[in-house]
């Protein structure tokens, strides 16, 4: 059998645009002497096809993100276990999720005035629809970090879609699983934070 199946693999891209917009935070690898470089930040998709990230100036990744270096980008989208119980048919556990890979080369961008465009952009992008915050372009707070804010620009040049969400059973089964993929997420957020929360007033007391 032929891995991944091809009914888990989803290659429209719009498909997995609409992932980036809707789970922007990505995990951003680079190679370094053989070794993994991995930071957790937001890109946004601009309309140019091209991905535009923010990277403190420290961190050790920044060296990595210019020259038409390679990365790898992995956007995670919703994912939950899925019990047999769930199933009007007879089924084994499974786990389902959607994930967009993403193989790109990357270039710095040295312009403070992009700098200070792109983080107004982003802001607004990640503000939208209610927009209750504007990131305003005399922001003195914005002008003081950007000294030590490093912008890059990424160019895809492959994309894979893993989409699985039970497609290879029942259409009945596969919507209790979709069911199932909303409702396990809004649950099990509010019952992590709520362990979380507690966990830290319990220490703070």
């Amino acid at each position: 059998m032929k891995y991944p199946p091809k009914y888990h693999q989803d290659n429209n891209i719009n498909h997995m645009i609409e992932v980036i917009k809707a789970y922007p935070l990505a995990t951003l690898i680079s190679v370094k002497d053989n070794q993994p470089l991995i930071t957790h930040l937001p890109l946004i998709y601009n309309n140019e096809g091209k991905l535009i990230g923010h990277i403190d100036k420290f961190n050790p990744q920044a060296e990595l993100l210019k020259d038409d270096n390679d990365v790898t980008i992995i956007f995670s989208g919703p994912q939950c276990y899925i019990s047999p119980s769930i199933y009007a048919t007879k089924q084994l556990p499974t786990w389902n999720y959607i994930i967009v890979h993403l193989k790109a080369t990357v270039t710095a961008i040295e312009s403070k005035e992009s700098l200070k465009e792109s983080l107004i952009d982003m802001t607004s992008f990640l503000e939208a629809p209610e927009h209750k915050f504007v990131l305003e372009p005399d922001n003195r707070s914005m002008e003081g970090y950007l000294d030590y804010i490093k912008m890059f620009e990424i160019t895809i040049t492959d994309w894979e879609g893993k989409f699985k969400l039970s497609q290879d059973k029942k259409p009945r089964d596969m919507e209790s699983a979709r069911a199932e993929l909303i409702r396990a997420n809004q649950k099990s957020i509010e019952q992590f934070l709520n362990k979380v929360f507690l966990n830290q007033d319990d220490l703070n007391k």
